[in-house]
């Protein structure tokens, strides 16, 4: 089987890390977050780590060369020689253009939902205060109580619709171009977030397979 070098783009709140997780199983490949990658260069101790832990203690964010050295060194390690996927990187047009240098063929996969959609399913989503379950409201009915264990159901400070188009306006701000830049190479695949989770699975099953 040829190595697949994924990509994966979709905004918050359309089932990313719930495909993400899916397909690095499924392919047997390893999920690289760059949330991971940060936090496991700062606990090493490592010459970029020391910079991130420096730029993260500034209040600054972490800029597109440092996140980009971080992901190269990364992908020199023995697990990626068949594969990886990426989530998180590249964020940036010039993080798209350094990823290009490290490996020439790449398979983005778009997972794509509308807004109003995302800021419905978040606004929708609870938290249970006891047993820490997130759950949609209209699987938990109009109870405030949590149905698996009775705890108060509570919305995330995050989850709020006003936050959600915030956080949304700040992703397609990044994102949109990098859709547009990918969307005219032929390793790229669209899939419609909208539907059922599985379903979605599915449809990234049958994309990946047949580039296989």
């Amino acid at each position: 089987m040829a190595s697949l070098n994924l990509v994966l783009i979709g905004p918050p709140g359309s089932g990313k890390g719930t495909q993400a997780a899916r397909l690095a199983r499924r392919y047997g490949v390893p999920h690289i977050s760059t949330g991971d990658i940060l936090r496991q260069a700062v606990r090493d101790d490592t010459p970029l780590g020391r910079q991130v832990a420096a730029t993260i203690a500034g209040g600054s964010l972490v800029g597109d060369e440092l996140i980009s050295s971080l992901v190269a060194e990364r992908l020199t390690r023995r697990d990626t020689d068949e594969g990886f996927l990426l989530d998180g990187f590249p964020r940036t047009l010039n993080q798209a253009h350094v990823l290009d240098k490290l490996r020439d063929t790449l398979t983005v996969v778009h997972i794509a939902a509308p807004d109003e959609e995302i800021v419905r399913r978040l606004s929708s989503r609870r938290i249970c205060q006891s047993c820490a379950l997130t759950q949609s409201v209209s699987d938990a009915g109009n109870n405030e109580d949590c149905p698996y264990c009775g705890g108060r159901l509570v919305r995330r400070e995050d989850d709020d619709p006003e936050t959600v188009r915030k956080r949304l306006a700040t992703y397609a701000a990044l994102a949109g171009p990098l859709i547009d830049f990918y969307a005219q190479r032929p390793g790229y695949v669209e899939v419609n977030g909208l539907q059922l989770p599985d379903k979605v699975t599915a449809d990234l099953y049958a994309a990946l397979n047949a580039r296989l």
